[in-house]
């Protein structure tokens, strides 16, 4: 059975009090072995292949139209998506920009598809007022863009909850009920502990998991007529600390460690974001769905957020669009890699 995903410890909100940490954690994996208890160990035969080079990059060749102005988005995930990076989009976005959620601790886009009921913390996950069942939701056609992610440890994902079928299922339901929806998976990243380093973790997995073990199989599943476009947040991510550690730190953020979070009594939190975390997340969104350059972007947002520097504000926006700019399947023109 696999482990509790990382991020089913905390809720949308940030990470979780101490004394709801043990509680969280046996939720998911209860849940999380569950179904994979019902997937069993033949689901490998049956995994589809992926679209095969020459095809993804035709497929990826045409960019996406410019949103002539805001767009409405829903957000499928989890706690890596959580209330703050969605707000703080909304914030930086065109007038006309609305949203809704549905998450779930550690969901994956298969508990996600078989109902409420399989959603590890459903009920304490979607209690705001920005939540709508996704069901519901993707059927209504009243979203421009549909933005999914996938659970981590994205290796358990792969083994036991089927990705990439599920990741195609979703997007046909989208595509039913409005032909022409925008499509996008939203990369996340791993624990700042992983044994083979976080930064490596990020620099390999986008390609040899995310892209090709659940996005290109997901295009073969809809016959390679079908771009669903990457939010490269990891890379983002990795970029921007990668720039700041070189430095020796950046005015308000020292290393990696400052854009987590961190519990009530000082504890590190190894997987959810901070609200500077969150904003950087929110920049590489913002960067795709609008095709936007976030440079000169605003960085004071709200009072109830933490706020970047102007120099950590400049450097992270940098970083994502360079990440944006440098990969091809964000549907912007230009991709260079």
């Amino acid at each position: 059975m696999p482990p509790a995903p990382a991020d089913g410890v905390a809720g949308a909100g940030g990470p979780a009090r101490p004394g709801r940490r043990a509680a969280l954690i046996a939720a998911a994996a209860a849940a999380v072995a569950a179904g994979a208890a019902v997937v069993g160990a033949g689901l490998a035969g049956r995994r589809p292949r992926p679209l095969d080079a020459a095809a993804t990059a035709a497929l990826y060749a045409r960019p996406l139209p410019a949103p002539a102005g805001g767009l409405r988005v829903f957000h499928l995930g989890h706690s890596l998506v959580g209330r703050a990076m969605p707000e703080m989009l909304a914030a930086l976005a065109p007038a006309g920009h609305g949203w809704e959620a549905q998450l779930g601790w550690g969901a994956t886009l298969r508990a996600h598809w078989e109902g409420p009921d399989a959603v590890p913390g459903f009920a304490a996950e979607n209690a705001h007022p920005r939540f709508r069942e996704a069901g519901e939701a993707v059927d209504s056609g009243a979203y421009d863009a549909v933005v999914v992610t996938e659970m981590v440890e994205i290796r358990d994902a792969i083994r036991w909850h089927e990705p990439a079928e599920h990741l195609a299922l979703w997007a046909r339901r989208a595509i039913a009920a409005r032909p022409g929806v925008r499509l996008f998976l939203y990369e996340t990243w791993h624990r700042l502990d992983d044994p083979e380093g976080w930064l490596e973790r990020i620099d390999r997995d986008l390609v040899r998991h995310w892209e090709d073990q659940v996005l290109r199989p997901a295009l073969a599943r809809l016959g390679g007529r079908v771009a669903i476009h990457v939010i490269p947040a990891g890379q983002a991510l990795a970029r921007f600390v990668r720039a700041v550690e070189a430095r020796g730190g950046v005015e308000g953020v020292a290393s990696r460690a400052d854009l987590f979070a961190r519990g009530p009594d000082g504890a590190a939190d190894p997987i959810h974001l901070n609200d500077l975390g969150n904003y950087l997340v929110a920049l590489a969104h913002y960067a795709v769905l609008y095709q936007r350059d976030p440079r000169g972007a605003r960085f004071r947002l709200a009072a109830h957020w933490a706020a970047p520097t102007a120099d950590a504000a400049a450097l992270m926006q940098d970083a994502v669009w360079q990440a944006v700019r440098a990969h091809p399947k964000t549907g912007l023109p230009g991709g260079t890699t």
